[in-house]
């Protein structure tokens, strides 16, 4: 089932809140993949797309423009969020020392159907499950759908705790993207946990959907009504299953974590340290969703073994799910061998299962975006006895710990400075992996934008340009924005290709 709008979207009503300057400039642009409008005081305000962001044109914003927009929202709650009635869109407030509003981020809300054909199966069993992924990658987009779905499809009772009105909208009607789920408001976020414990306490739902658990007495909420037999699907912090793990606060969602000292024999038999982490107790969720894309997840199906994996040191098995071309679901088994090959036999390019890499005197964040960028099958971890190699910098190549762990089969690389690029630079030659484009069809792409920029100046006209790679696309958006103009994609793969349109 392909991915449709069963909603329309509001947007003009969002527009309809903006200053008519930017109301004027907004309607000239395409819409359909707008994320946010950001208006900061005394700064060029900026439409933001899926794929870059656009000026919306020369004049700072001044505290007039900002209090217009405030003027036509809702209330902003407690944690500086407001919203435009009976919508999905969002409004968060900057503010100074004194409660001045200085800045506005109004963040476009849409309800879509088919978010959630990836994972529907496990939703319809009626398992406990809990998504996690970066912001911005459709959690909570999935949570409405998820609501419609088990209330009007499957006829189950469903509550909604609706802490920031994001599932279900601004207003006391909830948005008919939850179909006939009930929505309960919260008046503070501190008070989520006690209204999630209320919900089940007071109207005996079958299903209870959560937005962003991110504290202890919210974590032991949700242990609390997984205990008691209801459905609970939930989003926490965090983008991986093991960011969990990792986590003080959350690791109870998958079972916490303990340090346990065994016997002589025991570990032994193990072939591990006497003092070793396991899990504490059972998972509240009996399945972890990792959010990759609009299209693309990892069902972890049984969390207790995953989590049981990923403390022994192993990747944990997990299905990649992928919408294909037409719409189908495309399932993929990974496989569990990276603790099945010694770690000192590990040759880059030719290794099963996900490389574990530990960043030493280096940033994480910085590894894991390359890795995303060169979607390498790798992750971080916080421990380099787990890890398959080591990346450090050169001025650190004489340290004591590092010649331990190269002496213990580790593999360590050096990077010169502790940049994206160089990071970005060793982890090609690692991996084997070369530049995605060859010289000549880079040039022949940047040439047809720049081609068609130039019509598209010249002309007023939507420029199309020729399906292009993913890769090359990029490429091609990038040149367009640094001529102040908006480039969109359409189509599917192979014919998915940019557009170009008339700066106003």
């Amino acid at each position: 089932m392909a991915v449709t709008s069963i909603h329309n979207d509001d947007l003009f009503l969002l527009i309809a809140a903006l200053p008519a300057s930017l109301q004027e400039r907004l309607q000239a642009l395409p819409r359909e993949d707008l994320v946010e409008v950001v208006m900061d005081l005394g700064r060029v305000p900026e439409a933001r797309f899926m794929e870059g962001a656009l000026k919306l044109g020369e004049q700072p914003v001044t505290r007039e423009d900002l209090e217009h927009v405030v003027a036509q929202l809702g209330e902003f709650s407690a944690d500086n969020r407001a919203g435009i009635e009976r919508t999905l869109h969002r409004i968060s407030a900057i503010r100074n020392r004194k409660g001045q509003v200085v800045g506005l981020t109004l963040r476009v809300g849409r309800a879509v159907m088919g978010t959630i054909d990836l994972i529907r199966d496990v939703i319809e069993a009626g398992a406990n499950v809990l998504l996690v992924g970066r912001p911005g990658v459709g959690k909570t987009t999935k949570l409405r759908e998820i609501a419609r779905v088990l209330a009007d499809e499957l006829g189950r009772r469903v509550m909604v705790i609706d802490t920031s009105n994001e599932i279900a909208g601004d207003g006391d009607i909830p948005h008919p993207a939850i179909g006939t789920a009930r929505r309960m408001q919260v008046a503070h976020p501190e008070s989520q946990h006690a209204v999630m414990i209320e919900a089940v306490e007071n109207h005996m739902p079958q299903a209870v959907i959560v937005d962003e658990i991110g504290t202890a007495a919210e974590a032991a909420a949700a242990r609390t009504i997984a205990e008691r037999g209801v459905q609970l699907v939930a989003t926490a912090h965090g983008n991986t299953l093991e960011n969990l793990v990792m986590n003080p606060t959350l690791s109870d969602l998958v079972g916490g974590v303990q340090t346990v000292t065994l016997g002589d024999d025991e570990a032994r038999f193990r072939g591990t340290q006497k003092t070793v982490s396991e899990r504490k107790a059972p998972p509240t969720f009996d399945v972890v969703v990792e959010i990759v894309g609009r299209d693309e997840v990892i069902v972890h199906r049984d969390t207790a073994a995953a989590v049981d994996e990923l403390l022994r040191g192993r990747a944990p098995a997990g299905e990649r799910r992928a919408r294909g071309e037409r719409g189908e679901v495309e399932v993929e088994c990974r496989v569990v061998a990276m603790a099945e090959v010694p770690t000192h036999a590990f040759e880059p390019g030719k290794a099963e299962g996900t490389v574990r890499i530990y960043p030493y005197a280096i940033s994480r964040d910085q590894v894991e975006r390359v890795l995303r960028d060169l979607r390498l099958d790798a992750r971080t971890v916080s421990d380099p006895e787990r890890a398959d190699m080591i990346l450090t910098l050169r001025s650190r190549a004489d340290d004591q710990r590092l010649q331990r762990l190269k002496a213990g089969g580790r593999l360590v690389h050096y990077v010169k400075k502790n940049t994206t690029a160089q990071i970005r630079h060793l982890l090609r030659e690692v991996f084997s992996l070369y530049a995605e484009l060859e010289e000549e069809e880079a040039r022949e792409a940047l040439r047809e934008a720049e081609e068609g920029v130039q019509r598209a100046l010249d002309e007023g006209v939507v420029v199309e340009l020729a399906p292009r790679r993913a890769a090359v696309r990029r490429l091609q958006h990038k040149l367009v924005v640094r001529h102040r103009m908006v480039a969109q994609s359409f189509g599917s793969e192979p014919q998915r290709h940019l557009a170009i349109y008339p700066a106003e």
